[in-house]
Order: C-alpha cells, then structure tokens, then sequence
C-alpha cells in the first residue's frame, strides 16, 4: 500500500493540520506496517504556480509541446503519477480566509487533467481517477458549516476530488482552534478519536 501525504500549512510547529496527517499516516503505518509513505510539503517544496508553459505541458499531448512545455513536463507529470500511484491520499488543509492554502491549490491544479482524471460524456463530466481513498485533515481557526457562509475550504475539497471520480471524501475536523489552547487541545483530541475509527 502507498500513502501520499501533503501538508500545505505554513504555520509550522503551531500548525494542527500537520499534527492531524502525522497522526492519520501513522495510524495507516500501525495496521499496515509494510506500508509506502510519499510526503510532499507544499511549504518547504512548493510547486510554482501554473503558467502558460506548465498549463500546456498538464493539458496538452506531449507530442504539441513546445520547448517550455516540455522542459517542464517530467516535473509536472510527477505530481500526477505520484497521486495516481497512491492508494490513501491524506490531504493537510488548513482554512486560510475561507479557503485553502495557495500553496495547497498549486498542488490540486496539476491533477486535473482532460483525459487523465477526467472526461466528458453526453455532456456530463465523468471523473477517472478513482480507485484511491482521499482523507482531508481539516483545521480551521473558528466553526463552519460546511457549503454555510463563507466556507469555501472543505466545499472545494470535496467539489473538486468528486469532479476527478473520488467522490467519498473523508474530513477530520478540527475546528475552533483559534479560540484558545485548551479549545485548541479539545479539537485535537477529538480529530484524534476520529482517527482512530478510520
């Protein structure tokens, strides 16, 4: 079995995402202890965002490109084997104002890709890439609802891995963590219990 794990908060040791992907890979590692683990820190290794030369190079046949797309291409292509390769993707997504991370959104452009993770049929989108399980470590400062009032985080989330075939997201929530350190500890200890029902 393969993990991919990516964290994208850039909070560092105060981030809770992270603490939640740790605590979700090694409850994997625990049941599953020949199990691969690929990290991807969106931070300390961030992927650019995309441009016209990466555009190309995602959504164009290899045998179009032009210099700039295919110097780039092996890079881009990476990321997308490397979460098609994956049988558990664990996914760091902090609430940044509302939403995700950039760092986070640079990450999800490169795996939509006409043909590859989806398609159209009869005038419908049909998402390709399923056969893999999406867990989203999900932190945010204060309570939301999810598609409630500005909550554009989880939404997209679960909007996008479903428009890509994977349309049963699991969300480990901690919420409120802006509210003070013993609110803090609570909503640890409780994405912790949740956890360890995966």
């Amino acid at each position: 079995m393969q993990i991919l794990r990516i964290d994208s908060a850039s909070t560092g040791e105060n981030s809770v995402s992270r603490v939640l992907t740790q605590a979700t890979v090694d409850h994997f590692r625990a049941a599953h202890p020949e199990t691969t683990v690929i990290e991807r820190d969106l931070v300390a290794d961030p992927l650019p965002h995309i441009d016209v030369a990466r555009t190309g190079a995602i959504r164009q046949p290899p045998e179009t490109h032009d210099a700039a797309m295919a110097a780039v291409f092996p890079e881009e292509r990476a990321v997308l084997e490397e979460f098609l390769a994956s049988d558990i993707v664990i996914v760091g997504a902090p609430m940044y104002n509302f939403s995700i991370p950039s760092q986070l959104k640079a990450w999800i452009d490169r795996l939509g890709v006409p043909g590859v993770t989806f398609t159209y049929k009869d005038g419908a989108p049909q998402g390709l890439a399923g056969g893999r399980r999406v867990i989203v470590a999900s932190a945010r400062g204060g309570a939301y609802e999810m598609g409630g009032p500005a909550e554009h985080q989880e939404t997209l989330l679960r909007d996008f891995f479903g428009f890509i075939g994977l349309p049963d997201v699991t969300f480990i929530r901690a919420e409120k963590t802006g509210f003070g350190a013993e609110v803090r500890d609570q909503a640890i200890a409780d994405a912790r219990e949740r956890i360890a029902q995966l």
